[in-house]
């Protein structure tokens, strides 16, 4: 339970730095009702006191304020700004602060220019940061900021991060650790056997797991897991039966079986095939049911009518398409201009978990963390598809390796 009263001994820093730790140890969902009061009172009790407030109290308390919910305006920065709308110079003389903007900057939404100049400003200074005045910790911390910022990260691979550099402070709370290391070490396993009967297929259940994990991580949504590790596992066979295995005859039978709905349909297919789609049309007709029975909705039409955007033949990626054909530019333009899409298509997302978005608080959050372990997955190249050392090390610190802790004190 966190308490927060105007006549706590706790300053309202203290409150914030200790919300954000519990955040980033992936206790949020625990302390829900009791972040969100607290940080209801420190925007109210603030609301007339900016001009006191330092860089990293600012940025911090954006961070978290936008990351809940609350309105809060870019206007808060303004005061750190010249006449010119620069941000002053002296600020660099806070690691800390510019840190904090850095990763505040990343929770803008489409037009915001303030945040975008502080983006620029923090990026450029915290890259060029000399290690003479610097903490090894904050040293540490500085480095995985630039290499992905807090807000674009799976949640629980951060998580696991953040455990063992927080158990390095002398101020690490035990507690809390020997409970991350609890919840962390819960996971829900699924196998649907498809990578044993079918020879030419990925076995990537593995990743397919981490991919549901990454989206819904909490351990009281074990069922929403199992039914996204069986998709993504539907999905990475029938990409193979696509792109490896099915001749143009095979495929477009295929197509009009799925695209038909018709279990009859599966007595024209091949052997391997009939496996493929029935696997399919159980697991669909499955989750169906049990969204019937529990939410008393019938999902069928949708998820049926989707069914088929999963078949696909080979396709250029985003790059190449744009190096050649029509457009013709260069893979450094390219890749600045996916980029940018990437971060406009952010602060989308942002601006819809914002106070009065038409969507509920469940549905932005997958959708954030979908977002997020895209990034992950694909971030050093094709980790779903052809994983590497990197890759199998990050998932196995998740799903299978236990969290060694040292704590100082």
């Amino acid at each position: 339970m966190i308490h927060y009263d105007d006549d706590d001994d706790i300053n309202t820093m203290t409150m914030l730095e200790f919300i954000d730790d519990i955040q980033r140890l992936g206790l949020g969902y625990h302390f829900k009702e009791d972040i969100t009061r607290a940080l209801y009172k420190i925007l109210n009790n603030n609301a007339g006191q900016r001009t006191y407030q330092s860089l990293h109290f600012t940025a911090l308390s954006f961070r978290l304020l936008r990351q809940y919910g609350f309105e809060i305006s870019q206007d808060v920065f303004s005061r750190f700004t010249d006449g010119n709308g620069s941000f002053k110079a002296w600020l660099c003389e806070d690691v800390k602060g510019m840190l904090s903007l850095y990763e505040a900057s990343y929770f803008s939404f489409e037009g915001e220019s303030l945040l975008d100049e502080g983006l620029a400003f923090s990026t450029i200074y915290l890259k060029n940061l000399s290690g003479a005045n610097v903490t090894k910790g904050l040293a540490e911390q500085v480095s995985h900021a630039l290499e992905l910022p807090l807000h674009h990260r799976m949640q629980r691979l951060e998580a696991r991060w953040h455990i063992e550099a927080y158990s390095k402070r002398p101020d690490a709370i035990k507690c809390y650790l020997k409970l991350r290391n609890e919840i962390l070490t819960r996971c829900n396993w699924v196998d649907m056997g498809l990578a044993k009967k079918l020879s030419f297929i990925k076995d990537r259940l593995m990743e397919c797991f981490f991919w549901s994990v990454g989206i819904v991580s909490e351990p009281q949504q074990s069922h929403v897991r199992k039914g996204l590790t069986k998709v993504a596992a539907l999905v990475t066979t029938i990409d193979d039966v696509y792109d490896v295995c099915g001749t143009l005859d095979e495929l477009e039978l295929f197509t009009s079986a799925v695209e038909r709905w018709d279990i009859k349909a599966v007595e024209n297919l091949p052997d391997y095939m009939k496996l493929c789609f029935l696997a399919l049309y159980n697991t669909v007709n499955e989750m169906v049911y049990d969204t019937l029975k529990k939410q008393g909705e019938n999902a069928l039409p949708y998820v049926t009518k989707s069914a088929p955007e999963v078949q696909r033949g080979e396709t250029a990626n985003s790059i190449s398409c744009m190096t050649g054909g029509s457009m013709n530019v260069s893979e450094e333009f390219a890749r600045e201009y996916i980029s940018n899409m990437v971060q406009n298509s952010w602060k989308k997302l942002n601006k819809d978990g914002a106070s009065g978005s038409p969507f509920t608080e469940q549905f932005v959050q997958a959708a954030r963390n979908l977002a997020r372990i895209s990034q992950c997955v694909y971030q050093y190249g094709d980790w779903h598809g052809a994983p590497d050392t990197r890759a199998k090390n990050r998932i196995l610190s998740v799903i299978i390796d236990p969290i060694r802790m040292v704590v100082s004190h």
